[in-house]
């Protein structure tokens, strides 16, 4: 099945990192449009592609579209089940769909306080009372993942609920927030895979700069490979 993925700038768009990792982290092959987020015309080529009024969006062969990233995983992991998109113990799919669901519902304060920026890190943020609650919710959620599963994904092998929270480890490295040993390990897997990688090395050579993801007066400072 012949699949393309209408994306926005890797640098910042989270959602379509989501998107992309579900089809990257499981060798699904797909092929990449692009819409430039916050540019006059993004509207337009987002209605061109089929989608909704945002990305990421996709084009299935038959002509399906799949205008959010939660539709994108549901669809993949039941069109190709053998590629274990979700865990096959039910106890572990379960919570896996109940972590995506919470992922994509959820974490407001810490996304607001904390745009993705794969371009640059910001020296001495000070996370608010309402972003150190969503950590402590991090922390309870996917520490008891890990501990159960032995990592290093949240349920020993990838699954889509890592390609939901990757941006989430992306967040907790470029902003240095304060989380255990255990959460930066796994941040540090997630920063390690092959696919964010190269997702970050296009999104360097291909962005510009946008101004809305500006936090100064913070300093900037080099991304961080590992924490």
């Amino acid at each position: 099945m012949a699949y393309r993925l209408l994306i926005g700038q890797r640098s910042y768009s989270s959602w379509s990192l989501r998107g992309y990792l579900c089809f990257a982290l499981f060798d699904i092959p797909v092929t990449l449009e692009e819409a430039v987020i916050y540019s006059p015309d993004f509207a337009a080529q987002v209605r061109a592609f089929g989608g909704g009024s945002s990305v990421p969006a996709v084009a299935t062969e038959n002509g399906t579209i799949l205008r959010d990233s939660l539709s994108i995983a549901w669809h993949l992991s039941e069109a190709f089940p053998r590629h274990g998109l979700l865990p096959r113990d039910d106890a572990a799919r379960a919570e896996a769909q109940n972590l995506i669901a919470e992922m994509h519902a959820g974490f407001g304060a810490l996304r607001n306080a904390c745009p993705m920026n794969l371009r640059t890190a910001w020296a001495d943020f000070v996370p608010s009372d309402a972003v150190m609650a969503d950590l402590a919710c991090l922390e309870a959620r996917l520490g008891a993942a890990l501990e159960k599963s032995g990592g290093p994904f949240l349920f020993g092998a990838p699954t889509v609920a890592d390609a939901f929270y990757a941006p989430v480890a992306i967040r907790i490295a470029g902003y240095g927030l304060p989380v255990s040993a255990r959460l930066r390990a796994y941040v540090n897997v997630i920063l390690a895979l092959p696919a964010i990688q190269e997702w970050r090395e296009a999104g360097l050579a291909q962005d510009e700069e946008v101004s809305v993801y500006d936090m100064a007066p913070l300093e900037r400072r080099r991304f961080p490979q590992q924490i």
